[in-house]
């Protein structure tokens, strides 16, 4: 089942946060707030009075936001305590002649206006949306009006109003249900953390589920980046709704440790929209249709086996369908970029196909493929009709193109598709050969891009680091890259990861010409990781953690890009850095990976060499938690799996339901617990090869002693 069903109350609407809608019947009761002049206001948005996210659950049983008007604060809060029924709390604060008012009409699409049995002064409503009948029952009297093809209910000012609202044939709900049990109930299921990682799991959760909507057009639940960013009403770009393909993709690696249905409906929402062409496109909207011209950066593959391996402790216990379902589709995408896509020098070329649309085969269309739109990469190059690309080779996308085809080739070995698996490692070997040679510079000691003329491009971006989470450089040369590359000058400093190398002409500050975004630091910290350079990723980190809790724990932001130097402000609407678009949340995602990690070779758990907490992490055999304090302790459901010195790091670590394996790294030597799966009352323990029978605690561990260095453990 893909989470959330387009059925029951959510948080549905494109345009309003204040809103709840019922599916399939259209109903949606939203709040507006009078003012005391006689004004209404009703379209708070991130830029216009939405003041505190409070928790969100991906299926709407609770969900709770904290607006202001002028002076006056509103807490609004949704619930569904049980199926079909709505129980709500508006409860203002300092209102000082401001006032609740309910507006009852429904969602656009559905047929026919929302009408009372009464008018006037009631505190009970029967309702008819449709076919469908409802009972609204109120905890103070309001005054019903029309209101267009609705109702409108006005309270007495400064009033606190609950309400429940239910099917009128079902028999009556609690007129008053505990909503602060509801949340603490929820918010105890939900992903958690603490210490160095403050409240970033919050921020985490929520730049998703409150982006969680409804397509009244087609009936399905999406989950776009941004409600501000798609929707016209809220200042955006697009008729009420739009996905993007990279940005999708990265919504759906995050969705996962919240829900693994909710992950496969996001990953699946763009994967349906592969044109005919067979290429995930750059976009699709309600109001401006499908981008059949173009695609955006191939990062499809590696996002969901990343999203299959967070699922579970083992390919035992994980989320096969994550494979199954996608696997096809990502498979036609890889392949169409080598016969769609080949510029100059023979190497992929970001690029657009000429259609029907007049914006397509342009220099800014294939500048709009590479997901980094005005980046000054792009700023000197030319449209080539013969290839339909840009006149420039492109190392990220080449390097991408490497991650895509050894993300495919796992996946495809975990479906038993051995011919294309072979298939896809002997073209990793030599696009691996090819890449290496035609885009490292020696001189300047790292990657560049390459113009047609077969000079090396001026321009530096993190996109020349793509090639470490490709594998293509040797140890000595990845060194080399990001010890050149990450300096203050150029792309490290505090805050790191400028979009645009700080020593650029074109570097501004603005946009992809200077912001830091979620996806480049992402791929860019994925291949230090990679390559053992901890050093490097430790110090990025941290700075892109206080970046992300700083405006997360202020202002309940999280940002659709962030500053690289504190002189600017981003939060004005003209410096375009959207106020909760998800994929902000990968900066969080990069700190909490410090604590838990899922790698194609097993789970890495380590400590961040702070004080933190990770709960919660929602997995097929329960939910994964991570303490480092002054041991490294990881449970499952409370059940201890690794018990260990805060300078041990376990890697490749595996469980089924009657084994574990793991690796310990460690400067000392110390003693490692080990959680015993099955009901066995001794195991076989194997430490770097050495094996004994030992007895199991009663609290089903075993304690070894582990010599220093990188030590293989087993349990049998």
């Amino acid at each position: 089942m893909t989470r959330p069903a387009p059925a029951g109350w959510n948080t549905w609407d494109t345009q309003y946060h204040t809103a709840a809608a019922h599916l399939p019947s259209g109903l949606r009761i939203r709040l507006a707030v009078g003012t005391p002049d006689g004004g209404l206001a009703d379209d708070f948005t991130w830029r216009r009075g939405l003041d505190r996210l409070g928790h969100h659950t991906v299926d709407g049983e609770y969900a709770e936001v904290t607006l202001r008007c002028d002076d006056a604060r509103v807490r609004l809060v949704f619930a569904s305590p049980e199926p079909d029924v709505l129980a709500a709390l508006a409860e203002p604060h300092e209102a000082d002649g401001h006032r609740v008012h309910l507006l009852i009409d429904r969602l656009p699409g559905a047929a026919g206006p929302v009408t009372a049995d009464s008018t006037g002064s009631t505190d009970r409503l029967d309702l008819t949306a449709g076919e469908s009948r409802w009972l609204l029952a109120l905890s103070a009297p309001a005054t019903v009006r029309t209101h267009g093809d609705g109702l409108r209910l006005d309270f007495r000012p400064g009033a606190a109003v609950r309400f429940t609202c239910s099917p009128a044939a079902a028999p009556e709900p609690d007129p008053a249900p505990d909503l602060e049990a509801l949340r603490e109930k929820a918010e105890s299921a939900a992903i958690g953390s603490g210490g160095w990682l403050g409240r970033a799991a919050e921020g985490y959760q929520r730049a998703l589920t409150w982006n969680t909507v409804i397509r009244t057009d087609l009936g399905r639940v999406i989950t776009p980046t941004s409600r501000d960013f798609v929707h016209q009403g809220r200042d955006g770009f697009y008729g009420t709704w739009a996905l993007h393909g990279w940005d999708t993709f990265f919504c759906g690696l995050t969705a996962t440790w919240i829900d693994h249905d909710y992950a496969r409906g996001i990953h699946g929402q763009i994967l349906e929209q592969v044109t005919p062409a067979g290429f995930v496109p750059n976009r699709v909207s309600d109001e401006r249709g499908r981008t059949d011209d173009r695609s955006q950066p191939p990062v499809g593959a590696y996002t969901v086996l990343k999203s299959y391996l967070s699922t579970g402790l083992s390919d035992e216990t994980r989320d096969r369908g994550l494979l199954s379902e996608t696997y096809p589709v990502l498979l036609g995408w890889h392949d169409w970029w080598p016969k769609a896509r080949r510029g100059p020098h023979g190497v992929l070329a970001w690029g657009s196909d000429p259609t029907d649309d007049p914006k397509s085969a342009t220099v800014d269309s294939t500048r709009r493929e590479s997901g980094l739109d005005d980046s000054p990469m792009y700023d000197e190059i030319r449209y080539d009709p013969a290839t339909h690309t840009m006149d420039l080779a492109d190392v990220g996308l080449n390097a991408l193109h490497v991650v895509d085809a050894e993300a495919l080739a796992s996946m495809a070995d975990r479906l038993g598709d051995t011919g294309t698996a072979r298939r896809l490692r002997a073209e990793l070997s030599g696009a691996r050969e090819r890449t290496d040679k035609l885009f490292w510079d020696e001189e300047s000691g790292h990657y560049r891009n390459v113009r047609a003329d077969g000079a090396f491009d001026v321009h530096l971006t993190p996109t020349m680091v793509y090639p470490l989470l490709a594998g293509i450089p040797d140890a000595a040369r990845a060194r080399r890259t990001v010890d050149t590359l990450l300096v203050p000058e150029l792309l490290g400093g505090s805050p790191p990861l400028p979009s645009t190398s700080r020593s650029d002409p074109g570097f501004n500050r603005f946009y992809c010409r200077g912001r830091i975004w979620g996806p480049v630091a992402f791929l860019v910290v994925e291949g230090l990781r990679r390559y053992g350079l901890d050093d490097h990723v430790s110090s990025i980190v941290d700075d892109l953690l206080t970046l992300f809790r700083d405006e997360w724990e202020q202002h309940s932001h999280v940002h659709e890009n962030y500053f690289s130097d504190p002189a600017e402000d981003i939060h004005p609407f003209e410096a375009r850095s959207d106020f909760l678009l998800s994929w902000g949340n990968l900066l969080a995602y990069l700190a909490m990976q410090e604590l838990a990690d899922p790698r194609p070779g097993g789970w890495r758990f380590a400590h961040p060499g702070k004080p933190a907490t990770l709960t919660n992490l929602a997995l097929t055999e329960g939910r994964l938690s991570v303490a480092a304090g002054d041991r490294l302790r990881v449970t499952l459901d409370g059940v201890v799996l690794v018990d260990a010195p805060a300078t041990t790091v376990i890697e490749d670590y595996a469980r089924t339901a009657d084994s574990v394996r793991a690796v310990a790294r460690s400067a000392g030597p110390g003693a490692v617990t080990l959680g015993v799966p099955g009901a066995a009352r001794t195991v076989t323990v194997e430490v770097d090869g050495a094996i004994s029978t030992v007895a199991v605690e009663p609290d089903r561990t075993v304690t070894v002693a582990v010599p220093a260095g990188r030590v293989p453990l087993a349990l049998r």
